[in-house]
Order: structure tokens, then sequence, then C-alpha cells
């Protein structure tokens, strides 16, 4: 497959189109306050993902990275919300999303980190393609805002979306930075899989033993709080 040139003015759009609308879900799944409506957005996140990796593997003309869009969609997209919400009514979760401060100021402190991103991403890589250091920008971005939901909620089941949004910034970067090789991709994959079967069987003892999965309370158990 031929690959377009990055100075292709429908290519540079629409990748960056993409790139952007995984920051604005990012924000989106920040002001969530419930659970269920958390997780599918972040299944959209992993829709929107998909189709900004498999855009790049059109316009970079790398055919493997279409198996990174699979994945994406089938495993982040369908399979890992979907589980999470059996989790959710199994485990009788609290169906709030905890939050150590308030939705404002965690909105606010997302918008200074993705200004961060972009003067350091713009400012470290002048001469790199312009193609792919904007969406090296976007995609610290996304990382930097699950760190923040993971900093900034209470509930394991947040923390645990907060990571794996991390991880779809993380796969953006690959993507943009002209693709990652096909074992990398697998390796990623697996390791998603053995991650998610273990915070699975850790949510299950945390309720089983606690009664409860909100961290606040397991640190009042330690005697961490008054």
């Amino acid at each position: 497959m031929e690959a377009l040139h990055p100075t292709n003015g429908i290519a540079f759009d629409l990748a960056h189109l993409l790139a952007g609308g995984l920051v604005l879900v990012s924000f989106m799944m920040i002001y969530q306050d419930r659970l269920y409506a958390l997780l599918n957005t972040f299944a959209l996140q992993a829709l929107v993902l998909t189709g900004a990796v498999a855009w790049q593997a059109h316009v970079q003309g790398a055919e493997h990275l279409y198996l990174t869009a699979a994945i994406a969609l089938i495993f982040k997209a369908i399979i890992i919300p979907g589980a999470l919400h059996r989790i959710v009514q199994r485990l009788g979760i609290h169906r709030e999303v905890e939050q150590v401060v308030g939705t404002g100021l965690t909105m606010l402190a997302g918008m200074g980190l993705v200004a961060l991103s972009i003067v350091l991403m713009l400012g470290l890589t002048p001469g790199a393609d312009a193609f792919a250091r904007e969406d090296l920008a976007f995609a610290l971005s996304v990382i930097l805002l699950g760190l923040l939901m993971m900093v900034t909620r209470r509930n394991a089941v947040s923390q645990v979306v907060g990571f794996m949004s991390l991880e779809n910034g993380l796969i953006l970067a690959a993507a943009g930075a002209k693709g990652m090789p096909l074992v990398v991709e697998i390796t990623v994959a697996f390791s998603i899989l053995i991650a998610f079967i273990v915070i699975g069987v850790f949510l299950f003892r945390i309720r089983e033993r606690f009664d409860t999965v909100d961290l606040g309370a397991l640190d009042s158990f330690r005697g961490e709080r008054r």
C-alpha cells in the first residue's frame, strides 16, 4: 500500500482530529461521576483510538498497525468495558465515582497538563516531522490525563480505567511515531489481558475481605485516617 505524504491536507487534518478527539474523550472521562457512564466513555475512547491507529496505518502504509487497531477495538472497546460492567454488578460496587478533589479543579488541572504537553513536545522536537510531533503532543496529553484520573479517584475501578486510558496514550504515541514492531503489539495485548485478569481477581479479593473497593475506606481500616 502506498503511504500518503505527511503534508497531505486531509491526512494531516483527520489524524489530528482523531488524536484531538482522544484528548476530548479523556476530559469526558474525568468529568464522569458515575461508574457506568465512566466505563461507557472509556469504551468510546477505545473506539476513537481504533480510528486513530487505523488512520495512521493507512497514512503510513503500515499494515501491521491494523492489527493494533483490531486489538484496541476487540479488547479495549468491547471485552474490557463489558467485563468491568459485570464486575461492578457482581460486587455491588458503589455506583458513584469517589473523587479526591472537585471535578472543576480536576478539569482545570487537566487543561494545564494538556498545555504543558504541547509546550514540552513541540519545544523538545523542533526538527521532527510535524505530522508526528503534534500527534505525540496529543498522546502525552492523554497519558497525563490518565495519570490525573488515577491520582484523583478513590474507587479502585475508576483507577483501573485511568491506567488503561494512560495505556491508550502510549499506543497512540507508538502509532504516531511510525508504528511499532508486531512482536511489541502482541506482547502489549497479552500484557493487557493478563493485567486485567489480575485486576479482576484483586477486586474480588478486596470485596471479599473488606466489603468495599473504596480506597479511602481501606486507608481508614489500616488506621491512616481518623
